[in-house]
């Protein structure tokens, strides 16, 4: 999953992304700021705080930090869905539940906004074709606060175990490594 970026000056820039969706998600928004620039245009990419209008007050790099509290926090989980089993995930319905639960939010509703906060920004990852659809813009909200929709933290070690119905093989996609700079995942 690796595209190469070659700049005016002939400097090239290898770029690789962790699964196929998330590649050609990054081509997509390189390609349209590139279009925007050569339109003469200026380029910027939306602020979630400004976007959905988050209160000042609202840290989401400490919330994400209490969210994965091995003690308090959200409980990785081993589910299964269609033929495939994903380790080290959580569902919507669970970081709802835990965001009112620990009094982040008064409802639900707040619950979702700052979950699709959270998933914009890139402290959650959607896991499944449910979440990813949702998160590309294919549902009313980013977030799904359902229980068969999947959701992981980047440095979670989560992974995907495929079978196939043709031969029984089992897939696995491996996210591993150490956030350097939030929407940067260092390969181990």
């Amino acid at each position: 999953f690796v595209f190469k970026l070659t700049a005016a000056k002939q400097q090239d820039h290898f770029f690789q992304a962790a699964y196929l969706e998330e590649r050609d998600a990054w081509v997509r928004d390189i390609k349209k700021a590139i279009h925007c620039l050569d339109g003469g245009q200026r380029f910027a990419r939306k602020s979630t705080r400004k976007s959905i209008r988050l209160p000042e007050t609202i840290n989401l790099s400490a919330l994400y930090i209490s969210m994965k509290d091995p003690e308090t926090g959200i409980k990785d989980l081993k589910l299964e869905k269609d033929k495939k089993v994903f380790n080290h995930c959580f569902t919507g319905t669970c970081v709802i539940d835990w965001l009112v639960s620990s009094n982040s939010v008064r409802n639900r509703k707040e619950g979702l906004l700052l979950a699709s906060s959270l998933l914009s920004e890139g402290y959650l990852q959607p896991a499944g074709d449910t979440s990813k659809a949702a998160a590309e813009g294919l549902s009313d909200t980013p977030f799904l606060d359902l229980s068969d929709a999947y959701y992981y933290f980047p440095d979670s070690g989560f992974f995907c175990e495929g079978y196939s119905s043709d031969d029984d093989v089992v897939l696995k996609e491996e996210f591993r490594g150490t956030i350097v700079k939030q929407g940067c995942l260092l390969k181990q």
